[in-house]
Formats: structure tokens, C-alpha cells, sequence
């Protein structure tokens, strides 16, 4: 444990933002697996809505910096390709 108060606030901050960064990483990979719920069971509707869910959650996670940008854009693509073979 640290000793210097600077140190203490740190290590403070530090498990608030991971808490923050694991609340955001649970919400856009629960998006992702609804959309391949509804992709595995073939609802074009349900899919498309879920698939524009994914979409935000992805952005969000990439725009908070959970994840890198490049991961959000393969993410994204993969995602589209499930999508375009519903269709």
C-alpha cells in the first residue's frame, strides 16, 4: 500500500476508471452477442436493430479507449459480414 498521499489518491482513481472501463466493456460485448443471438437464429428485424445496438456499443468502447481503434473497426466489419449474409 502506498504511503504518499498523492500515491493514495491514485491508486483511488485508478479502480474508479477501471470500474468505469469494465461497465463499458461488459455493455458493448453483451451487444455483440445479442446481435449474434439474432443472427444465429436467422430474425432479420431483431438482427438489424441489435446490429445498430453493436454498432454504438463498439464506438462507445473505442471512443472511451477500452478498446484500440483498429479492434473497433474490425469488430464493426466482422459484424457487417454476419449481417450481410441474413440478408
Amino acid at each position: 500500500m502506498p504511503n504518499i498521499k498523492s500515491a493514495i489518491k491514485r491508486v483511488s482513481v485508478i479502480e474508479k476508471k477501471t470500474l468505469q472501463n469494465n461497465m463499458v466493456k461488459s455493455a458493448y460485448k453483451t451487444a455483440v452477442k445479442a446481435f449474434e443471438t439474432d443472427v444465429a437464429e436467422g430474425n432479420k428485424s431483431k438482427a438489424e436493430a441489435s446490429y445498430k445496438e453493436a454498432i454504438k456499443k463498439v464506438d462507445q468502447a473505442c471512443t472511451k479507449g477500452v478498446i484500440k481503434a483498429n479492434t473497433a473497426s474490425r469488430k464493426k466489419s466482422a459484424l457487417s459480414k454476419k449481417l450481410n449474409t441474413l440478408k
